[in-house]
Formats: C-alpha cells, sequence, structure tokens
C-alpha cells in the first residue's frame, strides 16, 4: 500500500474490510464514510492520490478505522490486480467490493462529432474497469462470502439521447452484474446493482462545461450519501439473502417519460 508507513507482515484484522474504486469524491467518497460508520476499514482507490488522502484523513480522523489509499486507473488491469493483492496482503481478507469508478461524454454531442477518445475513455472505465475490478477481486470474495456491487444508473434501464454512449456502457454493466450474480452467487458471493438517477457531484468534470453539481438541484436530486446508504444496505445483506438489483430514483422520475 502507498505511503501509509506500514508494512505487510503487520496482524491483520478480524473488521471487515471494503474496497471502493473512484473514491476520491462524490458517491465514492460518501461510500467511504458510510461503511467507516458501520465499522469496515477501507482501501480507497482512484487515479489523484492527493484527493483520495484528503478522504483518508478526514474518515481516519472522525470515524477511527485503518484507511488506505492505493492510487490505481482501473482501466489497467494489472494495476487493479496489484490492488486487490495487495488488499488481501495488508488485511488478509476482503468483504466488499464497491466498482464505483466511472465517467462520460459530453452531454449531446452528435454521435458523428463525438471524439473517439471520449467513446474509448467511457468505454475502458465504465466496461473494461467493472470487468477488471470483478475479475480480480472475486477470488478474495469467494473466501470470505463477500459483496461485490457495481454502481449503475437510472441509464441502464431507459434510453438517453444526450448521453448515448454513458448509458449503453451502463446497459453491458447491468447484463455483466445480472450474469456474474448467476455465476458467482453459487461460490457464496453476493452480486448487486445499485441505480440511482441524477445525482449532484462532479461526475465526469473533466469532459463536462457544466457538472451535475451545477445542473441538478440538490432538493429535488438523489444525494450521494442516499446513494451510499442503499451501497451499505446492499453489503448488509446475510446470507444467503441478496440484493441483486436495487432502483434508487427521485419521485418524479418517470415524469420525464
Amino acid at each position: 500500500m502507498t505511503g501509509d508507513g506500514e508494512t505487510a507482515d503487520e496482524d491483520t484484522t478480524d473488521d471487515p474490510v471494503a474496497l471502493i474504486t473512484g473514491a476520491s469524491r462524490g458517491i465514492g467518497a460518501a461510500t467511504a464514510t458510510r461503511l467507516a460508520s458501520d465499522g469496515y476499514d477501507l482501501v480507497l482507490a482512484s487515479r489523484t492520490e492527493s484527493d483520495l488522502r484528503a478522504v483518508a484523513d478526514r474518515i481516519t480522523a472522525e470515524r477511527g478505522v485503518e484507511v488506505r489509499v492505493v492510487p490505481t486507473d482501473v482501466t489497467d488491469p494489472a494495476a487493479v490486480q496489484s490492488l486487490v493483492d495487495a488488499t488481501v496482503e495488508r488485511f488478509g481478507r476482503l468483504d466488499a467490493v464497491v466498482a464505483n469508478a466511472g465517467t462520460g461524454e459530453q452531454r449531446n454531442q452528435p454521435i458523428d462529432d463525438l471524439p473517439l477518445a471520449e467513446y474509448h475513455a467511457v468505454r475502458a472505465t465504465n466496461v473494461d474497469g467493472a470487468f477488471y475490478t470483478a475479475r480480480a477481486a472475486l477470488e478474495p470474495l469467494r473466501e470470505s462470502g463477500g459483496t461485490l456491487v457495481f454502481l449503475g444508473s437510472f441509464k441502464a434501464k431507459y434510453p438517453s439521447t444526450s448521453t448515448p454512449v454513458y448509458a449503453a456502457s451502463k446497459w453491458w454493466l447491468r447484463g455483466f452484474a445480472h450474469s456474474l450474480a448467476g455465476r458467482a452467487g453459487p461460490d457464496g458471493v453476493a452480486v448487486s446493482l445499485i441505480n440511482p438517477s441524477g445525482v449532484p457531484t462532479e461526475f465526469a468534470r473533466e469532459r463536462r462545461e457544466t457538472t451535475n453539481v451545477e445542473r441538478l438541484d440538490p432538493d429535488e436530486a438523489i444525494s450521494a450519501d442516499d446513494v451510499a446508504d442503499a451501497i451499505a444496505t446492499a453489503i448488509g445483506q446475510d446470507a444467503p439473502g441478496a440484493i441483486t438489483e436495487l432502483d434508487l430514483f427521485r419521485r418524479d422520475i418517470h415524469e420525464r417519460f
């Protein structure tokens, strides 16, 4: 683990351990806070170490759990495998994985004008990154009888004319999550998919002129804390039960259709 001043041969923990990707802000950071309040030791991953450390320092000060920071690009399968291996090496267990890392394209961009780099970035993070995370995490989750949670979207169930590439990536994720549940469930792993409607975060800020923080009314939208509570609810299910899919929509969501 990076920069925490502790070695891998320390005593392992009896506390449950959760690994969260995309943990430096938004839903990932809120989920880290929520799981820390449930007594989980944490491993936080994203590409930006400074942002991760800010989240980790705050949680450590407030909650007193152990929080490790591992800068990771989820589009790199070797990096994701190293992330999981380092988690198990340090803690001796892995009880929950939240595959939250994601990105999106510019809104309302005609497909024939959409830069191919944006298409590849969305696919690499939302599709490949989720696959690499699941692939690396399944073995330790089998050993713990743990839970793998994917962060989906209401756009995984309805067409999106404004962000078709993002929506397609979440449709893929939904199919993968349910199919994987059929494979992993008999081995004792719960696979859950959480589909929130729009959340006022800085999601995809690197590509969008207006983020959800600026675009959505926080009094009328699902919050990052709401999503974190839903993720914690899925993780908290005891065997043999599992939440395979949970839709968390604002109450007027269907009005737009």
